[in-house]
């Protein structure tokens, strides 16, 4: 019964696109590609995705580092949160957290605040989640020293301060 004119019918005005939020994550993403092998030190100011192999050091202490299913690291990773899906031989150190996914093997020490080992997940290596200091960087090299034998008259081990060869006498 009754029409409205065509000027009173709200007109649609052309928006300019944009991309949902929930679609599109809140920082850049960069990915390393299956097919793509790296040999270097990797840094940056986004977040990043590695499906591809990677040999060096991987540094982004600010964003999220995600070794992906098909990922193959050997590097230390420095990262705000650093999640494995993947393989990595070297040192993992999270800002905020490691987490190592049930598909995930990790040859190398963890440091971090909070770590999750997934049930499944292959790792071998130390866990430190009180870092002494914001930037500290664990000895992974260090050894630590097994306990000196005790010798064939069954007296006690010499303390290690006497198995200093300067002052020791064979």
């Amino acid at each position: 019964m009754w029409k409205k004119s065509e000027e009173e019918t709200p007109k649609e005005t052309p928006q300019p696109y944009q991309a949902a939020s929930s679609s599109r994550p809140s920082r850049d993403l960069a990915t390393i590609g299956p097919s793509i092998k790296i040999k270097g030190d990797l840094s940056g100011d986004e977040d990043l995705l590695i499906q591809g192999h990677v040999n060096g050091e991987i540094r982004l202490p600010k964003n999220k580092v995600t070794i992906g299913a098909s990922g193959r690291v050997q590097a230390d990773v420095y990262g705000k949160n650093i999640q494995v899906e993947g393989q990595v031989k070297g040192n993992l150190y999270g800002e905020v957290d490691v987490i190592v996914r049930a598909s995930g093997r990790v040859q190398g020490n963890i440091v971090g605040p909070r770590v999750t080992l997934e049930n499944g997940a292959n790792f071998k290596g130390s866990i430190d989640m009180e870092p002494s200091s914001k930037d500290a960087k664990p000895q992974a090299a260090a050894i630590k020293t097994p306990a000196v034998p005790a010798k064939p008259d069954n007296k006690p081990a010499p303390k290690q301060a006497e198995l200093n060869p300067a002052t020791s006498r064979g």
